[in-house]
C-alpha cells in the first residue's frame, strides 16, 4: 500500500509547525495536563445526526479538574464524505481552590463546521473547518470574538483492510490550527491563537466504537506569555 511515505510527510509537517512555534515567543512556559472525552455521533435518519461531545482537563501537574467541556450539535450528512454541523458548547472554567479569591468563569459558543472525509492509499483522513462565536466571561470584562480551527486526521490501521477498518489496532495522527478572526486585540493581538498537535495508538472495537490514548502538544500564544502544554489524553469515540 505504499503508506510508509505518506506518513512520513504528514509526521515531518507536524514536526515542521512544531519547530516553528517557539520563534513566535520570547516566553513560554510549560504544563503538563490530562485531557479525558468521549465524542459520540447518532444517525437519526439518512441525511440528518446528532453530534455530542464532553471533555474534562486537568489543571497543570493533574492537580484538579480545570475545564469542563459540553458541545452537542445538529449535523446534515450530504452523502459519507461531506456534512455539516451547528451546534452549541458550554465552557467551564474552575478556579484553584488555593488561591483565594477565585471565580469560576464561563464561556458559552455557538459554531458551525464542516467535514471532508475521504482515504489516501485507503488511510482515512479527515478535515474539519470549524467557525465558533466565543462569549468569554473574564474577570475583568466579558468579550465577545470568533475563531477559526482547521483540523485534519489521518488513521493508520495495524493490518491492512481492503474496504472499510471494522476492528483491530490503529494509530491516529492529527493537527488543529486555532486562528482568531475578531477581536484578537483583547485576546492576544494575534491572529494565530493555538496549535495542537497529537499522536494516538488506539483499538477499534466495532465500527461503532474505538477507545485510544496519546500525547498532544498543545501551544498556546498569550499577550506577554505562551504556554505549552504537554497533554496525555485517553478518548473514546461512538458512533450510532
Amino acid at each position: 500500500m505504499h503508506t510508509l511515505p505518506v506518513i512520513l510527510r504528514i509526521v515531518t509537517l507536524i514536526l515542521l509547525i512544531l519547530s516553528f512555534l517557539p520563534a513566535f515567543a520570547q516566553k513560554t512556559q510549560t504544563e503538563q495536563s490530562g485531557w479525558l472525552a468521549w465524542f459520540n455521533s447518532y444517525k437519526v435518519s439518512p441525511h440528518l445526526g446528532i453530534h455530542f461531545d464532553v471533555q474534562a482537563r486537568s489543571a497543570d501537574n493533574w492537580e484538579y479538574v480545570k475545564n469542563l467541556l459540553i458541545r452537542p450539535g445538529l449535523t446534515y450528512h450530504f452523502n459519507a464524505q461531506h456534512n455539516v454541523t451547528a451546534g452549541y458548547a458550554l465552557i467551564k472554567t474552575f478556579a484553584d481552590s488555593d488561591i483565594p479569591g477565585g471565580k469560576d468563569l464561563t464561556e458559552h459558543r455557538i459554531w458551525e463546521q464542516y467535514i471532508f472525509a475521504h482515504k489516501i492509499k485507503a488511510l482515512p483522513l479527515t478535515h474539519r473547518f470549524r467557525v465558533e462565536q466565543r462569549f468569554i466571561e473574564r474577570s475583568n470584562d466579558d468579550l465577545f470574538s470568533q475563531r477559526l480551527r482547521y483540523f485534519a486526521r489521518l488513521m493508520i490501521p495495524f493490518k491492512s483492510t481492503s474496504g472499510n477498518f471494522k476492528s483491530g489496532l490503529f494509530a491516529a495522527l492529527q493537527n488543529e490550527v486555532f486562528l482568531n478572526l475578531q477581536n484578537k486585540s483583547n485576546l492576544n493581538n494575534k491572529v494565530f491563537d493555538q496549535n495542537r498537535a497529537y499522536v494516538a495508538a488506539g483499538f477499534r472495537l466495532s465500527p461503532k466504537a474505538d477507545i485510544e490514548a496519546g500525547y498532544l502538544n498543545q501551544y498556546v500564544r498569550g499577550l506577554n506569555s505562551n504556554t505549552a502544554n504537554h497533554v496525555v489524553q485517553l478518548a473514546v469515540y461512538t458512533r450510532f
